[in-house]
């Protein structure tokens, strides 16, 4: 259970048992002074006072858990949880009047995780949309993707070659989050076949060249700008497909190009590329999910 809470919050042991207190403390110092309070009500016990009281300590909780949080060093943390709940319940409120589905999106990334962090980002921030993401998967402990995902109080689950093409495992984790979608942002594994089928045009990815060209095993980052260059194309851009059986080989959804010049090296090629990836990808992203999820 305590491992869980550590993968979930992202924080070593001593930090989760600081939580832990934090949270038991702050629940007894609201519901004391939620009593407290209703004292000079000169109410007796009651429906009316169990209302008001249940009112009182919803109110709050978030006040005493933050002050309880200060001296144990996890203000930090409850600052993010508690905005997490209040955004949550803001969106709730928002998406109430909507027919659409909100789409529970797992987004699989290995490294750095610019992508990623557009996507979370656009999905957190855009009105009428059609996803949110929920989960993110990673094989690389060290990904810059998992920071980011628990910046935004996202779960992260690490996997290693065995657990990726365990189907039992992976299609648990995933169902256990809701998961309805998977976008890949950077995930350098090839997405085994059971995945596939359960989530028929249900996975995303994005390349950075203008497929079918420069596609394939192998090629992925600096190597397909690499060979864009030496070939002295005169453009290169980003294909966003769904994902299938073989490397960058599903139906193109959506490209977008940029100009290549005598001048472009591998580093300046890949700024155009990731600015495109930037622009487009999250956007792609909900247009897909409106698609399959009309109103």
């Amino acid at each position: 259970m305590l491992k869980k809470l550590q993968e979930r919050w992202h924080v070593n042991l001593v930090n989760l048992i600081l939580i832990i207190i934090t949270f038991a403390l702050g629940g007894s110092l609201c519901g004391w002074a939620g009593r407290k309070i209703l004292l000079f009500t000169n109410l007796e016990k009651g429906v009316i006072w169990i209302l008001l009281y249940i009112i009182l300590v919803t109110l709050l909780w978030p006040i005493c858990v933050l002050l309880i949080s200060i001296p144990f060093g996890q203000f930090g943390f409850f600052k993010k949880y508690i905005s997490k709940i209040l955004s949550k319940f803001r969106a709730n409120r928002s998406e109430a009047p909507n027919t659409h589905k909100i789409n529970k999106i797992a987004v699989f990334a290995s490294g750095a995780g610019s992508n990623a962090k557009k996507i979370i980002e656009y999905f957190n921030k855009a009105e009428n949309k059609h996803g949110q993401v929920c989960m993110l998967v990673s094989n690389n402990p060290a990904a810059g993707a998992i920071k980011i995902a628990a910046e935004n109080n996202i779960p992260s689950l690490m996997v290693d070659r065995k657990k990726f093409q365990d189907k039992g495992y992976i299609l648990t984790e995933l169902k256990k989050n809701g998961i309805d979608f998977i976008v890949l942002a950077g995930f350098l594994w090839k997405i085994p076949a059971f995945l596939i089928t359960e989530y028929p045009k249900k996975i995303t990815n994005i390349h950075p060249a203008l497929l079918p060209k420069y596609g394939g095993k192998g090629m992925y980052g600096h190597h397909v700008h690499e060979t864009v260059i030496a070939n002295k194309e005169k453009q290169s851009g980003i294909s966003i497909h769904y994902v299938d059986e073989i490397y960058d080989h599903g139906d193109v959804i959506f490209q977008a190009t940029c100009d290549v010049t005598g001048a472009d090296t591998v580093e300046t090629l890949s700024q155009k590329i990731q600015l495109l990836e930037h622009q487009h990808y999250p956007a792609v992203i909900d247009a897909v999910l409106q698609k399959q999820n009309p109103r």
